[in-house]
């Protein structure tokens, strides 16, 4: 038999913890928000936000709606990308003043690929205390049910909206042994899917984590060749955001990589650059642009 609301057990004496748990006064509170189901929130981040003198946020109408959810109503201050620095000195005036100002983004845990960091920079660099009260993640949820085998992941946010800018970002991150986690919207994906084939190759694993927590949650795992069609087979795949999974290079990437340089280096005292960039590709199955790069390096370095 499933449970339902009605058989939960009674949280008063959780409640009546949390709220006589200290909440030091002249404090910025990084509080963690649902990244899509209203019930992905802590008891102590409702109750920071229930006593919180103010609550600094990336949209007013997002936060005003989420709070009204809890039966909150707060002063909110627009806190977004392109006023960081004047709100941080107008929450320091407060904070010193002795209230407790609660930092929430529109999704998520604030700073992370959102506005916020140069807020708590501006706090702790004033001699305040900041206090994170953690929870929801998109990234570290991705992560979890991904079923990627690594103790390490490597958090690259959001890719350049350029084609050749975001090529340059991936083949920087071509040897990182780390999961590589990315954050798209749902009118990149496309381009993003068919760069990241590009560029790593197509037996990699991939993990799309679309709309987490919500109504059309979807988790698929397959391989970089596959990608491109999974994302074609379903219209609705080019809506909503995206976490992504990339499973990290191979042990002997490095290996590989000083084995592709030995190769080139020999190609080109027998042969033209261009011509030495091109066959070293076949033979490696690395990018012919980039072995072509560093041929250039190498001949300048001769």
């Amino acid at each position: 038999m499933t449970s339902s609301a009605f058989d939960l057990p009674p949280l008063s004496p959780v409640l009546q913890e949390v709220a006589q748990q200290a909440y030091p006064l002249s404090t910025l509170y990084v509080v963690a928000t649902p990244i899509g189901n209203v019930g992905d929130i802590t008891l102590r981040a409702v109750n920071v936000l229930a006593m919180a003198d103010a609550v600094a946020c990336e949209d007013t109408r997002n936060t005003a709606h989420l709070l009204t959810r809890y039966g909150l109503s707060k002063e909110l201050i627009a806190a977004h990308e392109h006023n960081e620095r004047e709100v941080a000195d107008k929450l320091i005036t407060r904070l010193r003043a002795g209230q407790r100002i609660a930092l929430v983004s529109d999704a998520g845990t604030p700073a992370v690929s959102d506005p916020g960091a140069r807020i708590v920079d501006a706090v702790r660099a004033a001699g305040l205390r900041v206090m994170p009260l953690p929870g929801a993640s998109a990234a570290v949820s991705a992560l979890s049910a991904s079923g990627l085998v690594n103790d390490r992941f490597y958090f690259a946010g959001f890719l350049p909206t350029k084609g050749k800018q975001r090529e340059a970002v991936l083949q920087d991150l071509l040897a990182v042994r780390a999961t590589l986690v990315f954050y798209e919207a749902p009118h990149r994906i496309v381009d993003a899917v068919a760069a990241l084939a590009t560029v790593f190759g197509p037996t990699r694993q991939i993990v799309f984590a679309r709309e987490l927590t919500k109504l059309f949650e979807e988790l698929h795992r397959c391989s970089l060749s596959e990608a491109s069609a999974w994302v074609a087979a379903d219209a609705n795949r080019e809506k909503g955001e995206y976490v992504i999974l990339v499973e990290g290079a191979a042990a002997d990437a490095d290996h590989d990589d000083a084995d592709a340089e030995r190769i080139l280096g020999i190609l080109l005292a027998e042969l033209p650059l261009k011509q030495a960039a091109a066959l070293a590709a076949q033979i490696t199955g690395r990018k012919k642009n980039a072995l072509y790069e560093r041929a250039l390096q190498l001949k300048g370095e001769a």
